[in-house]
């Protein structure tokens, strides 16, 4: 009954980034539910994925409503922070 939920981690991945832009099916939100039921590294990843595209949305607003461009210690904050996310 479970096997056409089963999906690959690369499936996933996929469905992930689909997801998170609202571009995956029902169908696919529920594979993908199913799939972090079985696989911690891809729930992990998703989780990853939504706390940088936030913390990259935040940096985007706030250069677009200053009308600024990153300075040197920007960049330097930035690279600290994404190496604190990564696995």
């Amino acid at each position: 009954m479970f096997k056409k939920f089963n999906i690959t981690c690369d499936e996933a991945t996929t469905i992930c980034d689909k997801s998170q832009y609202k571009e995956a099916s029902f169908t696919e939100i529920l594979k993908l539910k199913w799939h972090f039921l079985q696989c911690k590294v891809c729930k992990l990843y998703s989780i990853h994925n939504k706390k940088m595209s936030l913390f990259f949305r935040v940096i985007a607003a706030d250069c677009k409503k200053n009308k600024k461009k990153l300075s040197e210690a920007d960049k330097e904050k930035l690279a600290v922070e994404f190496k604190k996310i990564r696995v």
